[in-house]
């Protein structure tokens, strides 16, 4: 970005939100689970619809891409960082709004915590998410999952801005960014993707329709999951979740196992012992380090049994 482009920029972004919510620099490996990534230009803290509009309308004035940055669970920052805006959702982005057994969640809202409250309410549905680390917003986006059930299984309903370059507002931003409810038969939901990625829109908030259940068999099926999660997962050391689709018709983890992957390691990134759908980070990983790691899992595995594995990661940013 010109110094002329950042000016601009941070002229913009200070007209729409307090200057103590505009960071510059700020490393990415304090943001992401993988505890890895370069800096972002800016990261940018929003409370209000109004503020995310504005912010967004900013980036677009000046040509800026940006990133709305959840819980950065299922995201890969390479090392040069990112040349752009991350946008962190706060404030009424964590509001809950219950009626009966619908519940609307800000998009902020960690998914895990949300299916506890729903289980202390008697609400069932969204067990299999205890577990999930990621925010309301990315799990709608990636249609979260586990256990043979996902988040498409239990919404009813999303709220999506709809970012418009068309025109500036009176604050710089666009004059439109439409909001819209989309129904969960409208988000195009597949393995662990929407069309909300395809079509660059923003999720606000989500409605999910659960079922009356018993609190007590719920918290028993909570409790489970989270002992398998625990028995099989490498919950100690920082990842990103599982890194790859599952291929159809096959399970990653299998294919890199009968690969002889398991602990295969690249500087500090590793091929993890306890799950080899996991990548784990055993201290001071680079993202060239896992980027690496991962091309070799493909080419073994492809090698092996001609499947080409997907990553389910998110990856941005440019090298070092």
């Amino acid at each position: 970005m010109s110094r002329a482009g950042k000016k601009s920029l941070e002229e913009c972004l200070e007209r729409v939100v307090p200057s103590e919510r505009v960071q510059r620099d700020v490393p990415m490996r304090e943001h992401t689970s993988f505890r890895i990534g370069g800096p972002v230009d800016y990261l940018v803290t929003v409370k209000s619809r109004s503020e995310l509009v504005a912010v967004l309308g900013c980036c677009r004035r000046v040509g800026v891409p940006y990133l709305i940055l959840g819980r950065g669970t299922n995201l890969l920052v390479r090392d040069g960082g990112f040349r752009g805006v991350a946008v962190r959702l706060d404030g009424a982005f964590l509001d809950l709004e219950w009626e009966g057994r619908r519940v609307e969640a800000g998009a902020a809202v960690s998914l895990a915590d949300l299916a506890r409250e729903c289980g202390r309410r008697g609400l069932s549905g969204l067990e299999f998410a205890v577990g999930i680390p990621g925010s309301v917003g990315g799990a709608v986006v990636m249609n979260a999952g586990a256990y043979d059930r996902s988040v498409s299984d239990v919404l009813e309903s999303a709220e999506v801005l709809r970012p418009s370059g068309r025109g500036e507002g009176p604050t710089g931003g666009p004059a439109g960014g439409e909001v819209a409810r989309i129904s969960a038969a409208g988000l195009g939901f597949g393995y662990r993707r929407s069309c909300v990625q395809d079509e660059g829109w923003v999720v606000l908030s989500a409605r999910f329709e659960l079922v009356p259940g018993d609190p007590v068999a719920i918290r028993a099926l909570e409790e489970e999951f989270t002992r398998r999660r625990r028995e099989r997962q490498p919950l100690d050391l920082p990842s990103a979740g599982s890194v790859f689709k599952r291929p159809p018709g096959h399970y990653a983890g299998r294919l890199i196992e009968e690969a002889g992957l398991k602990g295969l390691r690249v500087g500090d990134a590793q091929v993890s012992e306890k799950h080899v759908g996991f990548i784990v980070n055993l201290g001071r990983a680079t993202a060239r380090d896992v980027l690496e790691l991962i091309r070799r899992i493909q080419q073994a595995v492809f090698e092996r049994s001609g499947v080409v594995l997907e990553p389910e990661i998110k990856i941005i940013g440019e090298d070092s």
